[in-house]
């Protein structure tokens, strides 16, 4: 019996163990937040009329319909929202916590910069105007 329970107690201390090293492997790099421009002032934004163009000068050409890296479109809306292969990339309503934010915003995981800022087409980061413009389209709905 006490074999027993010395193997039990020892498989259990084993499982704990390892679920808390798969935890920490599983943690995104933190983000700074506070590094984030401020969300426009407009009201009214839409993907349409706002987020469109300014995806269609810096993104389409590798999140578009002939590319898709990382199998994210943003020429639709309903693509965007839907997100890639790291899941959504939008998180309705909170653009601080949103992963395009994040990678459009060069904060977070270098990796993730979108544009990168190596990149082949020489297409330069997202001015402070145009984040903002995009948190503004995200807390408002992402419409």
């Amino acid at each position: 019996m006490k074999k027993i329970f010395i193997l039990c107690v020892g498989a259990a201390v084993t499982l704990s163990f390892l679920t808390i090293q798969g935890a920490e492997k599983d943690k995104k790099p933190a983000v700074d937040i506070s590094k984030l421009p401020a969300p426009s002032d407009k009201q009214g934004v839409t993907y349409a009329k706002d987020i469109k163009p300014i995806f269609e000068k810096s993104c389409i050409k590798c999140h578009g319909p002939e590319k898709q890296k990382g199998k994210l479109r943003l020429d639709t809306l309903e693509a965007t929202l839907k997100g890639g292969e790291d899941g959504k990339v939008i998180e309705a309503g909170k653009s601080a916590e949103s992963m395009l934010v994040h990678n459009v915003a060069h904060i977070g995981d270098e990796d993730m910069f979108m544009p990168p800022p190596d990149n082949k087409d020489k297409i330069p980061p997202l001015n402070k105007e145009q984040i903002g413009l995009i948190r503004a389209w995200i807390d408002q709905g992402a419409k």
